[in-house]
């Protein structure tokens, strides 16, 4: 039996997971590492770490799964986007990653789209913000001027275990058109963008296919591991492009909707528009010559987090959510705006402020919580009405998945406030089952994704909408859509307080 291994490095863990060849999961393993947090608003890994849980997790595989050392087969990976790695000639890192998370680059988004914004939306079909790796290497460049003169090499996180693996430089273009550096429609590095910030084009890596080969897992590094078998490594995606592919989101016909900690609407597309304006984000996908829009909650289950852990510490989740089926739709006339840490799609504004609105002495926990459930399934609906207008597609069925996905009553919510039909896994692994498609594809194993997709990924729940509810959110949708304009100034205000 041949094993497939998808590594999904993400922020706060590692995790592996191991398939048959026929899409079966047989086991996981997970390695924590922690943020490093040297200033407000910083957030920082150390690149090494990252290798340090990929070996652990490979000795915790190899103790789990007897013949897993003689019959790893192929490997791929899932990453955390945008985190700035930077390497000296030698490939030695040369300071620890600037996350996705960290927010230090805000003079530097500014310089960005001041001088260079049309020109920035043009090629790379975003606009900058603080995630984003460019702003983070003109910050290294300003702030860290010793540093930047001995960089010689720029990647991503996932790209640099790849290294650590194979000793070959690559990233794919899933991942690089996160970066603000990729012409994302002609698939190459603008040399344009990099001419313009001083980035030496040599310091850039190879581009290739998500499915693409990279080399073979270097003898000492098997050798430390036990690994006594020739293993493949293919090149991975960026997260979002692998949970789609994870999540059966092979065509145009479904999207998916994704709620951790931030919320996620993602689907596919076949070209670039033209129309991209930069409230959503438009990448390379991981499937080769496809793209996908993606529109982005900052606090999605963060708020809900936000709301039990201030107001119902005390009660486990299952109680916290007591209720919420016994409020009718539009929770008794309040409405939650999930703004509490600014936000991306469709407004870009870091200084915007949630707010329940509409509040009055019959409203109970249950119409918080409810109401909470309600604003952030509205502002992602947000994204899904710019894909579905200014891109002109309409996708009928959702994917979801995360932590929208483990409640009915909610589930049911986002197909009465999206009208669309709403779809479940069977098992859900996210990340990690994409990139172990990815492996397989890349392998040659199956022909396409649609084949592979067909054994990796099951559905089990779906959730039709209510046309009764249906009418009620949207009335109460059309109400949230006025909170943003008429709090916007209130919001900066405060900020200047």
């Amino acid at each position: 039996m041949k094993y497939l291994l998808g590594i999904d490095l993400g922020t706060s863990s590692l995790k592996g997971s191991i398939y048959t060849i026929e899409g079966n999961l047989i086991d996981s393993s997970e390695s924590q590492y922690d943020l490093i947090i040297p200033a407000k608003g910083y957030s920082e890994q150390d690149p090494k770490e990252w290798i340090s849980a990929f070996n652990d997790v490979i000795k915790s595989l190899s103790e789990k799964i007897k013949d897993f050392s003689e019959n790893l087969d192929a490997i791929s990976f899932s990453g955390q986007m945008h985190s700035l790695v930077l390497l000296d000639e030698n490939g030695q890192v040369l300071r620890n990653a600037i996350l996705w998370n960290d927010v230090r680059t805000t003079d530097q988004c500014h310089k960005i789209m001041n001088e260079f914004g049309d020109e920035i939306l043009s090629i790379s079909k975003n606009i900058a913000l603080e995630g984003f790796t460019l702003p983070k290497i003109l910050w290294v460049m300003e702030n860290e001027p010793d540093i930047w003169e001995k960089t010689r090499h720029i990647l991503l996180p996932k790209d640099y275990l790849r290294l650590y693996l194979t000793g070959n430089y690559h990233m794919d273009l899933s991942d690089a058109a996160g970066t603000l550096l990729l012409d994302v429609e002609n698939k190459q590095w603008s040399k344009e963008i990099a001419d313009k910030f001083k980035i030496e084009y040599s310091y850039l890596p190879d581009l290739v296919e998500s499915i693409s080969y990279t080399g073979d897992i270097l003898d000492k590094v098997c050798e430390e591991l036990g690994i006594k078998s020739k293993v493949k490594v293919y090149a991975g995606a960026a997260d979002n492009a692998a949970s789609a592919i994870g999540a059966g989101i092979i065509d145009n016909e479904r999207g998916m909707i994704s709620v951790g900690t931030s919320g996620v609407i993602l689907t596919n597309k076949e070209k670039i528009t033209g129309t991209e304006d930069g409230k959503l984000h438009t990448f390379n996908a991981a499937i080769p010559n496809t793209f996908y829009s993606m529109g982005v909650t900052l606090a999605a289950g963060k708020s809900l987090d936000w709301l039990k852990s201030t107001f119902a510490k005390d009660l486990s989740y299952e109680q916290f959510l007591e209720g919420i089926e016994n409020v009718s739709p539009g929770s008794n006339g309040l409405i939650f705006t999930p703004y509490i840490q600014g936000e991306r799609t469709p407004y870009n504004d870091s200084n915007i402020r949630g707010a329940f609105v509409g509040m009055d002495i019959s409203h109970k926990l249950e119409n918080f919580v409810r109401a909470t459930l309600e604003g952030i399934t509205y502002s992602l609906k947000d994204s899904l009405e710019i894909i579905d207008e200014d891109e002109g597609k309409t996708v009928d069925t959702m994917v979801s998945v995360g932590g929208g996905a483990k409640n009915k009553i909610w589930l049911q919510m986002q197909a009465d406030i999206f009208n669309k039909n709403i779809i479940t896994l069977e098992i859900e692994n996210g990340p990690p089952t994409g990139a172990a498609m990815l492996a397989a594809v890349g392998a040659g194993y199956y022909d396409d994704f649609d084949t592979c997709a067909k054994e990796f990924v099951k559905y089990k729940e779906s959730y039709k909408p209510n046309i009764e509810n249906v009418a009620i959110y949207n009335k109460y949708y059309q109400v949230y859509k006025e909170v943003y304009p008429n709090t916007k100034e209130i919001s900066k205000g405060l900020s200047n307080l």
